[in-house]
């Protein structure tokens, strides 16, 4: 939709490109999308910036003044874990071939459009965002197991019939309201982001925003909760996502 802006991400992206129009265009293009954005235009001020700011994701152009592309992303790889996507006005495979060997993740040729490239930087930093999550939280995380039922007081949770029930009342739930209930049920105490959450219930095919965890939270919290508008169970953690208490 035309004048558009996304909710700020605080996802700081570096910028690496030697050709002023794209440059400006990409700053901007970006920091509409609600990102922090730092820019350099050779590769020896790219490594200090990267070095110095530490970027969730960087953009860097292949063809560069000083270290070019390809031994900035080398040097960039040896010394941080960064998502990184190149950008070349080239076509030969090769490119792509030594780009991604030197450890790139994701390769776009020039002309490209911006909502292609703006789509690219969202599922890096979305990627790179649940793989931190799941290393940090791997000796948290309950494996799925064949419980049959899992209580926590008045809330039982029978896993064999797909059935809740609150203090002996059946309440039906849909089944992402079920499937939903289950995982923030079985990694109680944990605090779960929206991102997270999508990948594990949903999986990664599904197209819809972290607003789909808040609605099916919502629902579920007038299901199971006494008093929905003062939740006791499904928490909300603020800026992050939700947490059970069991």
């Amino acid at each position: 939709m035309k004048g558009e802006c996304m909710t700020a991400s605080n996802d700081k992206v570096l910028v690496v490109e030697d050709e002023p129009s794209l440059i400006e265009t990409l700053d901007y293009t970006l920091r509409r999308q609600g990102y922090d954005v730092i820019t350099a235009t050779d590769g020896r001020k790219a490594l200090e910036l990267a070095r110095i700011q530490r970027p969730d994701l960087i953009i860097l152009d292949i063809m560069l003044p000083g270290l070019d592309g390809f031994e900035v992303c080398r040097i960039v790889r040896q010394e941080m874990n960064v998502p990184i996507l190149m950008l070349t006005a080239r076509t030969e495979e090769v490119d792509k071939v030594v780009g991604l060997e030197m450890g790139a993740d994701d390769y776009m040729t020039k002309p490209f459009s911006m909502r292609e490239l703006t789509a690219r930087v969202k599922a890096l930093l979305r990627r790179v965002r649940i793989d931190r999550e799941e290393v940090a939280a791997s000796a948290a995380i309950a494996p799925v197991v064949a419980t049959e039922r899992m209580v926590f007081g008045a809330l039982v949770i029978d896993l064999s019939r797909r059935e809740v029930t609150v203090d002996g009342a059946v309440h039906h739930l849909k089944p992402k309201e079920f499937d939903l209930l289950v995982f923030l049920a079985r990694n109680r105490g944990i605090v779960l982001s929206r991102d997270l959450i999508l990948e594990r219930v949903w999986g990664w095919e599904f197209d819809g925003g972290s607003r789909t965890v808040d609605v099916h939270v919502r629902w579920l919290r007038e299901k199971i909760e006494r008093d929905p508008s003062d939740p006791q169970r499904l928490l909300t953690v603020r800026g992050v996502g939700y947490r059970f208490e069991g």
